[in-house]
């Protein structure tokens, strides 16, 4: 097995901090920051047991361990990641910002008249 040989694998379990996929005698883990540069809530959401995934080897541990990349692989266009509309994160911040700066003018102007 060599770095940076693109490689199909069988998913075969998933944990929070990524996926494990089995690849003939050889067994990997795909880190959750390597499935996508977007935020993921779960990896479960986008993959299931079983699924087949063409994974990039980014490092051969071991005689059979492999460190593997899902992102890097399906490379998704500049262009098309900021035409998709985010549903949580930074979006629902930003629009409750304006309300959380007039709940605390208000509570200043609360204290000031206090004084």
């Amino acid at each position: 097995m060599k770095k940076n040989k693109v490689i199909t694998c069988k998913i075969v379990g998933f944990q929070d901090y990524g996926m494990f996929v089995n690849c003939g005698e050889y067994e990997g883990l795909v880190h959750i920051s390597e499935i996508s540069d977007q935020y993921i809530n779960s990896i479960e959401q986008i993959f299931m047991v079983g699924d087949l995934v063409d994974l990039l080897v980014l490092e051969v541990c071991d005689e059979n361990r492999l460190k593997l990349s899902y992102k890097r692989n399906h490379h998704i266009h500049k262009k098309i990641v900021k035409s998709v509309p985010m549903k949580i994160g930074f979006h629902s911040l930003n629009r409750q910002l304006p309300k959380w700066i007039l709940e605390k003018k208000k509570e200043n102007e609360k204290d000031d008249s206090k004084d």
